[in-house]
């Protein structure tokens, strides 16, 4: 029983701003060399070569330099324009513009913050400029920018499938449905709003300019087409079994250098700032990956999950009970850790005792994963908000913000709600996709 004060340690240690990645190698050390001794170092060494060796995980870097490029291309402005001008004369159309981009800006990059930052700059000021209510605003950014955890390709799924013991392709296939239900009802949402108040996203008038029907197809086609293409080819690669995660990112990356190199974006600087962001952001995540997965493997081989598992025996809770208790604490966790830490705490311990259950491990992971996205926006922590107020200007209250950002937590919990009683919405399409290979 003595390992499950890891927990209350790591809580604790992590508390004090110490680096997760340390503080959760120390307590491996600390809490395995008492009951191991000197074996304790095989079992590490173990770990870091598992880390080392999965070809899965080849995935993350490469993920995360296809949304730099995507980033550097300078599509995101032409992006923007492109939607805008679909959307401009519909109740809300600048809400709804940005929750499109939103989609697609985190169907490229899989970043969490990339997002909400980037469409942001751009989007603050056109709702600003035309009237919009600042709670809408703020509501549309925050929500908008956290697709970039359910979207795929998210890093984070790249990360939850080792560790849960599943197909990170399934997974990601998984994410698809899940999250067009939450772009979906985030549109809805602007839209009706709106429409009963339009005071707070206005129609806009016809432009003195407005462009013909044939010219917004020629922009359409010349700034939407090439992101397509390219999430087309990473996910349908995925999807029809022509790639693993793998070479699928390696397709991603390939097409945004392309696609940089395209809008004449592509200089050795811009290379060079891609590269080492790619470095540090990959760097950090492997990083705290292995020291989880130290951390997890010293846990699970002195007893801990089998003290779990009594203690929900002597509970007597069911299957439904004990689900929700675990994403009750990655809600929780949500509030003052980073979702990669949540995962490589809770997933490890849970995957396990979920499945003994009966539940599926891909419907678990995407369930898991839409909770700590429904935690990113949700006060008083809110990562998202932060991200928010490093961009917003300042007319812009931390009171928009948060009054803003609930109706956009509602859509949350009603779809989370809809995926945990359907789970066909998560495991109808990997099936599908298995049965057409």
């Amino acid at each position: 029983m003595s390992s499950l004060w890891m927990f209350p340690a790591l809580i604790a240690a992590i508390l004090t701003s110490f680096p997760v990645a340390f503080v959760m190698l120390a307590l491996a050390l600390l809490f395995g060399w008492p009951v191991f001794g000197p074996a304790l170092q095989y079992q590490l060494i173990q770990k870091l070569d598992d880390v080392a060796s999965a070809n899965v995980l080849a995935a993350v870097p490469l993920f995360i330099f296809m949304g730099a490029m995507f980033e550097a291309s300078g599509i995101a402005l032409r992006l923007f324009d492109a939607i805008h001008m679909w959307t401009r004369r519909i109740p809300g159309g600048v809400g709804i513009g940005t929750i499109l981009m939103c989609v697609v800006f985190a169907a490229t990059s899989g970043i969490i913050g990339a997002t909400e930052t980037v469409v942001g700059l751009l989007a603050i000021p056109a709702m600003l400029k035309y009237g919009y209510n600042k709670g809408l605003i703020c509501g549309t950014i925050c929500s908008g920018g956290s697709l970039g955890t359910i979207i795929p390709p998210s890093v984070l799924a790249v990360v939850i499938g080792p560790v849960a013991s599943t197909s990170v392709g399934d997974v990601l296939i998984g994410m698809i449905v899940p999250g067009l239900m939450l772009a979906a009802s985030y549109i809805v949402y602007i839209f009706v709003r709106c429409w009963l108040r339009p005071q707070d996203g206005p129609r806009l008038p016809p432009a003195a300019d407005e462009p013909t029907l044939a010219a917004k197809l020629a922009v359409t086609a010349r700034v939407l087409v090439p992101p397509i293409v390219i999430i087309a080819a990473v996910l349908g690669s995925i999807l029809v079994g022509l790639a693993t995660p793998t070479e699928a990112a390696g397709t991603g990356a390939i097409g945004c250098l392309l696609l940089t190199l395209a809008y004449g974006r592509l200089t050795l600087p811009v290379l060079w700032d891609s590269l080492l962001r790619t470095v540090r952001v990959s760097a950090m995540i492997l990083t705290i990956l292995l020291a989880g997965s130290m951390f997890a493997a010293v846990f699970v081989a002195s007893g801990g999950l089998g003290a779990i598992n009594e203690l929900l025996a002597l509970a007597k809770l069911g299957p439904n009970a004990t689900l929700a208790l675990i994403l009750a604490l990655a809600f929780l966790a949500g509030f003052m850790l980073d979702p990669l830490v949540i995962i490589l705490i809770i997933v490890p311990i849970a995957a396990p005792i979920i499945k003994g259950f009966g539940f599926d491990p891909v419907w678990f992971c995407v369930v898991f994963l839409v909770v700590l996205q429904t935690a990113y926006l949700t006060p008083p922590m809110a990562p998202s908000i932060f991200y928010l107020r490093g961009i917003a200007p300042p007319e812009i209250a931390l009171r928009d913000m948060y009054t803003g950002i609930w109706p956009f937590i509602g859509l949350q919990v009603l779809v989370t709600a809809a995926i945990m009683a359907f789970p066909g919405t998560v495991l109808w399409l990997p099936a599908l996709m298995q049965s057409l290979r």
